[in-house]
């Protein structure tokens, strides 16, 4: 197995890059989880869980994607649909509640979007600018 192989191996094709609508989510399975795939309007892909801590149910994919300023810095978040919690795209910490959503590293390589099998609390780092 050569190196790239091997970071193929750590990585799941979700889809194609030319079918994200900046600011709108796309719900996908990965590792056995609900993660939700969205394309922010400076092209950074990221990733986070779709499930809502907050109601139980998967549709942070349908979320409303924002951006706010928090502490003096901008924060871009995506807001669930059903009881408007944001969530920091960066962090995964709720802006409006005692809650923390897993992030998934995410990247595009050769126009394919690819979602790490791994989620990580570090952040939706610049792994994810295509």
């Amino acid at each position: 197995m050569t190196l790239l192989e091997a970071d193929r191996a750590t990585w799941l094709a979700v889809c194609a890059a030319d079918d994200l609508i900046t600011g709108r989510g796309v719900a996908a399975l990965v590792a056995g989880r609900a993660v939700a795939v969205f394309l922010l309007d400076d092209g950074e892909v990221c990733a986070v869980d779709n499930v809502d801590p907050c109601s139980g149910a998967s549709v942070l994919s349908r979320g409303i994607v924002g951006a706010t300023v928090v502490d003096g810095s901008p924060v871009r978040y995506v807001a669930s649909p059903l009881r408007k919690q944001r969530f920091d795209l960066e962090t995964g910490r709720c802006l409006d509640a005692d809650e923390v959503i897993d992030l998934w590293p995410a990247r595009v390589v050769d126009g394919v979007v690819e979602v790490s099998l791994e989620p990580s609390r570090r952040g939706n780092g610049p792994e994810t600018i295509p």
